[in-house]
């Protein structure tokens, strides 16, 4: 973990304490390191849940409530898929919060209309849902750890805004 990853953490948790919230991860791509960052930080019990790790589609669908439907339309690497694993993730763990990630970390698998590094980042609350898509640059370690921030870094950009 760099230190800025370590500071964003901490601002993330900050600002959740602030406004009593709590949060769950649904990680795809990250495979837990969104969650292994945030509870980097002492007392993150009592604003982080828990997250799933949910790399197959048939997690996202038993776990997330992710429509077979958006899966098959569109795929697991989506704007639509990443907002509906984190609506599912708010909604299982019951938090105030849900983050989701879904891309690919590579070295393989992209194509040419999903290359590899396309990642979308989906942040729920009660009233909303922000996605953002990125396509980062590196190998698979420097594309999941540049998601993560870009996770911590909306999620911090939601909480200022609610």
């Amino acid at each position: 973990m760099t230190i800025n990853d370590f500071e964003l953490a901490q601002h993330v948790g900050e600002r959740l304490q602030q406004r009593q919230m709590t949060v769950a991860t649904a990680e795809s791509c990250t495979g837990g390191l969104i969650g292994h960052l945030l509870t980097e930080i002492a007392g993150s019990s009592a604003y982080y849940m828990g997250g799933v790790v949910a790399y197959s589609n048939a997690v996202k669908q038993s776990l997330l409530e992710v429509p077979q439907a958006t899966l098959a339309s569109v795929g697991a690497v989506s704007e639509e898929t990443a907002r509906a694993m984190a609506q599912g993730v708010r909604s299982r763990l019951h938090t105030d919060v849900g983050i989701a990630t879904t891309g690919i970390a590579g070295p393989g698998g992209g194509t040419p209309h999903k290359p590899v590094g396309l990642v979308f980042i989906a942040v729920a609350t009660p009233n909303d849902v922000q996605c953002q898509r990125h396509v980062f640059e590196g190998d698979r370690p420097s594309v999941k750890q540049q998601t993560a921030a870009a996770a911590l870094q909306l999620l911090l950009d939601v909480l200022h805004l609610t």
